[in-house]
């Protein structure tokens, strides 16, 4: 077996706008495992986030990523060795995965083209007029679950936006999700919270910046609307590091992206931990390319079990972000209305 590293940069159709910043490219490590006979290939993809990704700062070079590979392929546990580096272990993970075409992840419905996933439409920051136009695209296309990009504009413009919704669209025909990306202090969010709460709000995802417990272990008791984390999960790499966050702050909701989070091996310590603690979850992209993004949905549908009975149950995944690019790769999935499809085909890569 050959393993080769490639660089690549994606870049936006539009700045995808958030409380943090926004971007307009993304740089991403191509992991490519190949047969000796070049027959058979695995793709994996890193691609941490600037600015917030723990290991951003790890892959600098080819160099310095193969390095990590080969000490962790030279130890008994290679996950083990990566845990400090997600974004890494995620695309080796993904690579090994689909190079052994591993049933973990391909012998499910969703991999042999039986099903889709059900996602969620994702509105970015923008204007008024825009973000309305974004939402007005969305329905149109067929999602039944809208997650808004909120706390960069100015909030009564996000009120009006977030009324004028409900005001045509009832809790029952149409979920709405908000994400902070923790633009509240925690002095003025449970203010702004219970004027969410007159919206059906179904969650929000990381209402103040993470690494303050206190204040959102409080949020996450008194809020009216559930509170789900995401940053927060950031660089919280052990077990027993991510039991102590979950029985501390007690979310109703996490949000697992892979390639901050652990990769395949955290992502389902995560999702199996709080299971256990009755706190919900659905898996997310991290703005990765389509290769991350089938990798994403493939442990999705294994996670919860997507099958064509039970699809119309299944909480709305974060997997609609492959049309967010100019020059994305060209793999076998396919976002048609509000579910994520992948169909049986040569590598495309």
């Amino acid at each position: 077996m050959q393993i080769n590293l490639s660089h690549k940069i994606l870049h936006f159709k539009k700045p995808a706008k958030t409380s943090r910043g926004e971007y307009s490219e993304h740089s991403m490590i191509i992991i490519s495992m190949l047969s000796d006979d070049g027959k058979r290939i695995g793709l994996g993809e890193c691609a941490p986030l600037p600015d917030l990704s723990a290991d951003r700062e790890a892959y600098t070079t080819l160099s310095a990523v193969s390095t990590l590979i080969k000490e962790a392929l030279s130890s008994e546990n290679y996950a083990e060795v990566l845990r400090p580096y997600p974004a890494l272990l995620f695309a080796l993970e993904s690579a090994m995965y689909d190079f052994q075409q591993n049933p973990i992840l391909y012998d499910t419905p969703f991999a042999k083209g039986c099903v889709g996933i059900p996602t969620n439409g994702l509105v970015w920051m923008a204007s008024y007029d825009e973000m309305l136009k974004q939402v007005k695209e969305k329905l149109l296309a067929g999602f039944k679950c809208i997650k808004l990009k909120i706390g960069a504009i100015d909030w009564e413009e996000e009120m009006r936006l977030i009324s004028t919704v409900r005001a045509r669209f009832s809790p029952d025909t149409l979920q709405l999700r908000v994400d902070a990306n923790g633009a509240f202090t925690p002095d003025e969010a449970m203010e702004k919270l219970k004027e969410l709460s007159r919206y059906s709000i179904h969650s929000i995802e990381q209402p103040i910046k993470q690494y303050q417990w206190y204040d959102m272990e409080r949020l996450c008791r008194e809020s009216p609307v559930p509170i789900a984390l995401d940053e927060e999960l950031i660089g919280v790499n052990t077990l027993e590091e991510k039991r102590m966050l979950l029985d501390t702050i007690r979310p109703q909701f996490i949000v697992v992206k892979p390639t901050l989070h652990g990769g395949i091996t955290g992502t389902m310590e995560w999702v199996s931990e709080a299971t256990k603690r009755g706190i919900g979850s659905w898996l997310t992209s991290a703005l990765e390319s389509n290769i991350g993004l089938r990798n994403v949905a493939l442990l999705a549908a294994r996670i919860y079990n997507v099958t064509p009975e039970n699809a119309h149950t299944v909480m709305p995944q974060g997997l609609g972000t492959g049309l967010l690019y100019k020059d994305n790769i060209e793999m076998d999935i396919e976002l048609r209305g509000s579910k994520l499809w992948r169909w049986e085909t040569e590598e495309a890569f």
